[in-house]
């Protein structure tokens, strides 16, 4: 058995499934070309190229916690299934 083939049983045993011979030669196919395909990667040269932890720049995109008008109670209330006494009523959900 190729070391794909034992670890497609090895990942499928750890994941509790269970796998017919023709899906486990379907994934050790599949697994085979992955593994191909990564060390095709290893030969490309980066050694111009810094690591990064994410391919584009990250900006906070939130907006200033500001106080400002909000929503008018009624208007917030109006499309409540159920209301009491200004307030929105829901199920129960603890015992």
């Amino acid at each position: 058995m190729t070391e794909s083939g034992m670890n497609v049983h090895h990942v499928a045993h750890l994941a509790r499934l269970e796998l017919s011979q023709a899906e486990a030669a379907a994934f050790q196919t599949q697994l085979q070309q992955v593994l191909n395909y990564v060390e095709k990667l290893k030969e490309v040269d980066i050694s111009g190229v810094e690591p990064t932890a994410h391919p584009f720049p990250l900006e906070n995109v939130t907006r200033p916690d500001e106080v400002r008008e909000s929503l008018p109670h009624e208007e917030a209330l109006r499309n409540a299934p159920a209301r009491s006494e200004g307030l929105f009523v829901v199920p129960k959900i603890v015992e």
